[in-house]
């Protein structure tokens, strides 16, 4: 298998971003029997050096210089610095792949509030890859082993989505699902469509939207021979996927979508209560270019401890090395 070039950016530096991106590298290095992708990490040299001495970490790789530290920058503390160094890595990793040069961009967490205080108005990373690639209508998929969720509206507030879930983004929404699917091998897919209303409206007693815009699409679909099914209650249409029946689910909205995803995903320890580990990956579709994340935040309380876990950040890189090998973005 040919050896792929991913170009992975630090995140916001005052959280767990810079320690995950190393410990994930360190990890992939010590694989046995396995071709590692080159690993590019994006972002301020200095500060990866820093982190690498601190975690006892000895980092030989290439860095991609993408901004230096010129104001106050303290763990765990959102700050405009930590915003402005995360959304300059994020740019600086995109030109290359755009031009060809590395085959995917694998990003560590970013801090929406201090990307906001920097000047960067975007709500997260997908919202920013959209910009940056100059294109729109992209789609949050949330993987989780063969559990993978797409979502139809993200960050926005809960009193919008209804006016947001029109035939247009479902339909691309469901496009790109089953796009996405075939792309990680999967030749004839089985979709669901979650309910918007709670029962799929009961017949119209609790909303018509189920009704008179999702149900003509999964009919639509079916006619021309895809697999989908919905509306489905979203209470019940992530049990089945858990059990096998779908490959995906598109969900409605941001927590619908996220909360069986993450339960999923924490690994707690019962003793404790506190989290051990967190598995899973976050996919941006739509843009021409290839994109995995972790599925978890910048975790400002444990930046700077050396305890963060690189689960999450391992398996994106993998999700990335994965599709580099069926070709660029998921359009």
């Amino acid at each position: 298998m040919p050896r792929y070039r991913l170009a992975l950016t630090m995140g916001d530096p005052a959280g767990i971003g810079p320690e995950i991106v190393l410990k994930a590298i360190d990890a992939i290095r010590q694989r046995d029997g396995r071709s590692a992708p080159e690993l590019i990490v994006v972002g301020s040299g200095r500060l990866l050096a820093d982190e690498a001495a601190r975690l006892g970490l000895e980092f030989q790789g290439e860095i991609v210089e993408a901004g230096e530290r010129h104001g106050d920058l303290a763990p765990g503390i959102a700050s405009a610095e930590g915003g402005r160094l995360a959304y300059k890595a994020v740019a600086r990793a995109v030109e290359p792949a755009l031009a060809g040069s590395v085959d995917a961009v694998v990003t560590a967490p970013l801090n929406k509030a201090a990307l906001n205080v920097a000047g960067y108005d975007y709500p997260g990373h997908t919202e920013l890859l959209a910009k940056l690639t100059g294109r729109t209508g992209t789609v949050l998929m949330l993987a989780h082993g063969a559990f993978r969720v797409t979502h139809v509206t993200t960050h926005v507030a809960l009193e919008r989505v209804p006016s947001l879930v029109t035939e247009a983004r479902v339909r691309r929404v469901l496009e790109l699902t089953l796009a996405a699917l075939r792309r990680l091998g999967i030749t004839a897919p089985r979709v669901a469509v979650a309910a918007l209303n709670p029962h799929a409206g009961e017949g119209g007693i609790f909303g018509r939207h189920d009704l008179e815009v999702t149900a003509p699409l999964v009919a639509e679909f079916r006619a021309r021979g895809d697999a989908v099914e919905g509306p489905i209650p979203g209470d019940t249409v992530f049990v089945n996927l858990r059990a096998g029946h779908y490959d995906a689910v598109v969900a409605m909205y941001h927590d619908q979508g996220h909360i069986p995803v993450k339960l999923l995903g924490f690994d707690v320890d019962p003793a404790t209560g506190k989290w051990r580990a967190l598995s899973g990956v976050n996919i941006t579709l739509g843009l021409p270019i290839i994109r995995t994340s972790v599925d978890h935040g910048t975790a400002f309380d444990i930046a700077g401890r050396g305890v963060a876990d690189a689960t999450s950040m391992i398996e994106a890189i993998d999700y990335a090395d994965w599709l580099a090998t069926t070709g660029r973005g998921i359009e």
